[in-house]
C-alpha cells in the first residue's frame, strides 16, 4: 500500500520526538534535585555533570531539527533520532539522575525501533548551498538557546546586563571566548560557557561536513531521455497538447518497464509534481504511473499531478489518487474560426485597429530562421520580459530558439508594412505567413526599418496542432497587438499545416462563468468574488476573459492528489513550480543575468 495511507505513525513519532527535544533543553537549563546531584558527585566529578547538561541542550536542539525529517519518513532522520535518544538516556543519568526523562527517552527509542519499517525513505538530493542554510539555522538556534539560558539565569548575573551585552556574550561564547557577563553561581556560569561552546563547535563541524561532502546532482533530463521522449511525441504527440512541455529543462522523467510511456515531473518542496498526461502509449501508462508512485514512496514525496486531461485523470484515479477540476484549456479550431458575428466584434475591432496602424505579421517555423536571427529573437524576448520572473511549468517550455526545437512556430508583429512577394505595397490581413524568407531575413536584420514589436512562440502539438508557449511584446506598442497576433496565427495555420491552436489556460473558468450568470447561488458568487480578488496578483479573471473572446472550445484540466489534507502543501508546490511564488535564493547568477540584460545594447528589431 502507498505510504501516505499510514501517515499517522511518522506524524505521532515526530511530535513525540519534538516534545523530547524540548524536554531535554528544559531539563538541562533548570536546577536538578540536590539529593540526586549529591549522589552523582560521589561517583563523578562536578565538571562531568555540568558538561552532560551542556550536551543535553545540544541533543535536544538536534532532536527538534530532526523531527521534520522523521515526519517525512526519512531513514537518515530515524537513525539520527535513535542515536540521539540513546545518548540522551546516558546524559540524563549523568547530569543529575533524571530517571523520569531517561525512561521516557528509552520508551521512545523502543517505539521507534518497533516502527522502523515506517522510516525507509531516502534522503532528498542536496547541494553545497545546504551547508549555508543549515549553518544559518544552527547559528540562529544556538543564539536563541544562549539567550534563553541567560534569561533563566538572570538572577545569577552580576552588574548591569543589557540585551546587547547578553547578545555579545552569547556570540563570543559560541567561538570559545568568555563574554563580558559575570555570574554569582559557578554552576550557571559553567553551564552557559560549556553549552555555548558545544553548540558553536557543532555548528562549525556541521557546516564544514556539508560543504566538503560531494553534492548530489538535481534531476535533469539526459540526452537519451530527450531522444526517447521525442520519439514518443512523434508517435503519440497528438493525444495531449501539453506533451511537448515534458521536454522542459527543469524536469526529469520516469519510464515504464517497457519504455513505451513516461511521466515527466519535478520535485518541489517535498511534492513530486507531474505535469500533463503520461507521455506515450496509453496501454503503457499504468507501468509508468506505478514507477512514479514507487519513487514517491521511496523518497516520502507527496505524489501530485497538475494539468492532466480527463483521460489522464482517470488513469491516476485507478491507482488511488483523487482528481479535481481546476481550470480549462482554450482550444481554437482554425478550420471553423471566423471574425464574423456579434460575439467577435471586440476582437474584430482590435485587429482592424492594429492593421490600420500599419502593423504586419509573420508566422514561420523556427527551422526557417538562421541561427543569428534566432539569437536576436531570444535576446529581444528576454529584454521585453526584463527583470520579471519567467512563469510556467505545466504549459511553458522555458526557452526559445534552442537546437532541437525546429518545429516550433514563431509569430512576429512588425510596426511597418513589409512588401510581400510580387507586391511592393502593404500586406493585408490575410497575408500572414506569405512573406518570403528573403523579406523575413530583411525584416529581422538590425539595419532594416521595420521593428519587431511582439511575438508568440508555439510548440508542436502532434502533427497538426500548436500549443502557445510564450506571449511577449513591447510595452510601448499599440493595444490589441496580442489579439492581432493570435488571429494572424489562425490565418497562417493552413500554410503551416495546422488545424488547432491551444491558447492560455484559464484557472477555475467554470466558476468564473457560473458566478456571473443570472440566478447564481451565494456560494458560487462569493467564490467568483474571491477569484476576482486574487486576480490582482495571479491574473485569473483577465486570462479567462482574454481567452473567452476568441470563442474557443474549452477542454477541462485536472489536478490529482492523494488526500485532501495534502492539498494545501500541493497548492504551494504548484505556485512555486509555476513561479507565482518565488522564494529568495542566495545566488549571484540571476543578479548577474539582470545586470547583463540592462547593460546589453537593445536589439534594433
Amino acid at each position: 500500500m502507498p505510504a501516505w495511507n499510514r501517515s499517522w505513525v511518522p506524524t505521532v513519532a515526530a511530535a513525540l520526538v519534538f516534545i523530547a527535544g524540548l524536554t531535554d533543553i528544559v531539563s538541562a537549563v533548570t536546577p536538578g534535585w540536590r539529593d540526586r546531584l549529591d549522589v552523582i558527585r560521589q561517583i563523578l566529578p562536578g565538571a562531568a555533570s555540568r558538561q552532560a547538561a551542556a550536551f543535553t541542550v545540544v541533543v535536544g536542539l538536534l532532536l527538534l531539527l530532526l523531527a521534520r525529517g522523521l515526519r517525512r519518513r526519512k531513514r537518515r532522520a530515524w537513525l539520527g533520532v535513535v542515536t540521539l535518544l540513546g545518548a540522551s538516556i546516558v546524559l540524563h543519568v549523568i547530569k543529575g539522575l533524571d530517571v523520569e526523562e531517561a525512561v521516557a527517552s528509552a520508551a521512545l527509542v523502543v517505539g521507534l525501533v518497533l516502527a522502523r519499517g515506517e522510516f525507509q525513505a531516502k534522503g532528498d538530493p542536496t547541494t553545497r548551498w545546504r551547508a549555508l542554510w543549515v549553518g544559518l539555522l544552527l547559528a540562529a538556534a544556538s543564539i536563541t538557546v544562549g539567550m534563553l539560558l541567560l534569561r533563566i539565569g538572570a538572577g545569577r548575573l552580576l552588574g548591569p546586563h543589557p540585551l546587547t551585552t547578553q547578545f555579545t556574550h552569547v556570540v563570543e561564547g559560541l567561538v570559545g571566548i568568555h563574554g563580558p557577563l559575570r555570574f554569582s553561581s559557578e554552576r550557571v556560569s559553567d553551564l552557559v560557557t560549556r553549552t555555548l561552546l558545544t553548540m558553536g563547535l557543532l555548528t562549525i563541524v556541521t557546516v564544514v561536513y556539508l560543504a566538503l561532502r560531494p553534492p548530489e546532482p538535481r534531476p535533469r533530463l539526459s540526452a537519451e531521455d530527450i531522444e526517447r521522449m521525442r520519439a514518443l511525441l512523434t508517435r503519440h504527440g497528438d493525444a495531449d497538447s501539453l506533451g511537448y512541455f515534458a521536454l522542459r529543462g527543469d524536469k526529469t522523467v520516469v519510464w515504464s518497464p517497457t519504455g513505451k510511456a513516461c511521466v515527466a515531473y519535478r520535485v518541489v518542496s517535498g511534492v513530486m509534481l507531474a505535469s500533463g498526461d503520461p507521455l506515450g502509449d496509453n496501454e503503457a501508462w499504468p507501468g509508468a504511473i506505478r514507477e512514479f508512485l514507487r519513487i514517491a514512496t521511496e523518497h516520502a514525496w507527496i505524489p501530485a499531478v497538475i494539468g492532466c486531461s480527463e483521460t489522464g485523470g482517470k488513469a491516476w484515479e485507478r491507482v488511488g489518487l483523487s482528481a479535481l477540476e481546476f481550470g480549462d484549456e482554450a482550444i481554437i479550431d482554425v478550420r471553423t474560426f471566423t471574425l464574423d458575428g456579434r460575439d467577435m466584434r471586440n476582437v474584430r475591432q482590435a485587429v482592424g485597429r492594429v492593421e490600420r496602424a500599419g502593423y504586419t505579421c509573420r508566422a514561420l517555423r523556427m527551422r526557417d530562421l538562421p541561427a543569428d536571427e534566432r539569437k536576436r529573437l531570444k535576446e529581444q524576448a528576454e529584454a521585453w520580459r526584463g527583470a520579471e520572473t519567467e512563469r510556467g511549468f505545466s504549459m511553458a517550455l522555458g526557452r526559445i530558439g534552442e537546437p532541437g526545437d525546429d518545429n516550433c512556430v514563431v509569430v512576429m508583429a512588425f510596426d511597418r508594412n513589409v512588401p510581400v512577394d510580387g507586391d511592393s505595397g502593404s500586406a493585408d490581413s490575410g497575408s500572414a505567413g506569405s512573406i518570403s524568407a528573403e523579406n523575413c531575413d530583411r525584416a529581422l536584420d538590425a539595419r532594416s526599418e521595420p521593428r519587431l514589436r511582439a511575438l508568440l512562440h508555439f510548440v508542436p502539438w502532434g502533427h497538426r496542432g500548436l500549443s502557445l508557449d510564450m506571449m511577449v511584446r513591447d510595452r510601448a506598442a499599440d493595444n490589441g497587438l496580442n489579439d492581432f497576433l493570435i488571429v494572424s496565427a489562425v490565418r497562417a495555420a493552413a500554410g503551416l499545416n495546422v488545424d488547432r491552436l491551444s491558447l492560455n489556460f484559464a484557472f477555475f473558468r467554470s466558476a468564473l462563468e457560473r458566478g456571473q450568470r443570472l440566478g447564481a447561488g451565494p456560494v458560487t458568487r462569493r467564490f467568483r468574488g474571491l477569484l476576482v480578488f486574487l486576480s490582482r496578483w495571479f491574473q485569473i479573471d483577465s486570462l479567462y476573459r482574454f481567452n473567452a473572446k476568441f470563442q474557443p472550445q474549452w477542454s477541462p484540466r485536472y489536478i490529482c492528489f492523494p488526500t485532501n489534507r495534502d492539498l494545501p502543501r500541493i497548492a504551494l508546490a504548484m505556485l512555486e513550480a509555476e513561479a507565482f511564488l518565488v522564494w529568495p535564493r542566495l545566488t549571484m547568477i540571476p543578479g548577474a543575468r539582470r545586470v547583463a540584460q540592462l547593460t546589453r545594447r537593445r536589439p534594433s528589431c
